[in-house]
């Protein structure tokens, strides 16, 4: 018997299309400032996401509440290690439309099996009639 709940699947379905948002709109940005003299590449990683997301919850008042981080905070940090042009800006075209693939895959991924799972609810509860 497994002892993964059906809330637990659903909240790491969220986490990951949370993060997803959070990589699109960093690239996005990054997009945005692609010929901003001196911008730097802005990334998020999955280890800080989840480093994130796997912090003890910090709720004094109710200790075996939810922790109120259910709303992923996640950082962006300056991507290393990439090629800089003469006027400071290191964004690639190219690695950024990527990442936003990449990103928008994850997130119909985790949202194909999030909307499979309440059909499984709404057919368990028509059933039940």
């Amino acid at each position: 018997m497994s002892n993964i709940s059906d809330s637990s699947v659903i909240d790491s379905l969220r986490r990951q299309m949370s993060i997803a948002v959070a990589k699109q709109v960093a690239s996005a940005g990054n997009v945005a400032n692609i010929d901003t003299p001196g911008y730097k590449t802005k990334e998020v990683t999955f280890a800080d996401a989840l480093k994130g997301k796997l912090a003890p919850p910090t709720n004094a008042t109710y200790p075996n509440a939810r922790a109120a981080s259910s709303g992923l905070e996640v950082t962006q940090q300056e991507a290393p290690d990439l090629p800089v042009r003469r006027d400071g800006n290191n964004v690639s075209l190219d690695r950024e439309m990527l990442a936003m693939g990449r990103a928008a895959g994850d997130f119909a991924a985790a949202q194909t099996a999030l909307a499979a799972k309440f059909r499984l609810v709404r057919y368990a509860i028509n059933e039940a009639k």
